[in-house]
């Protein structure tokens, strides 16, 4: 599955954010899933600024192609809109890699 990874970024410590958000990617790889990590435009970020806004919208433009998201704990308003429009649009919503089904071969 193509799962989108939610979460907070500015919210608390920036790197930190990114580690967990890119250590849950490594487990849904591990797992057989192809996973995006919104969160590693903040390389982007630091050589091409753009507006919270705009990265808001290139995110859900990425989430659209995926099957389901993944909502990591912790307040994150971008990570809020992202779970309604996943909801909107009927895909799964797991708020923990236990619950993430693994990929079938």
């Amino acid at each position: 599955m193509r799962i989108y990874i939610a979460g907070p970024y500015t919210k608390g410590d920036v790197a930190q954010n990114v580690r967990r958000a890119v250590d849950a990617a490594d487990r849904l790889r591990n797992m057989g899933h192809t996973p995006f990590v919104p969160h590693l435009s903040h390389f982007w970020h630091m050589a091409h600024y753009r507006t919270e806004e705009d990265w808001y919208a290139w995110g859900l433009e990425w989430l659209r192609q995926c099957e389901a998201v993944l909502r990591l704990p912790g307040e994150s308003k971008g990570g809020d809109a992202e779970v309604l429009e996943a909801r909107r649009l009927g895909m799964e919503v797991y708020h923990s890699l236990n619950d993430v089904p693994a990929a079938i071969p």
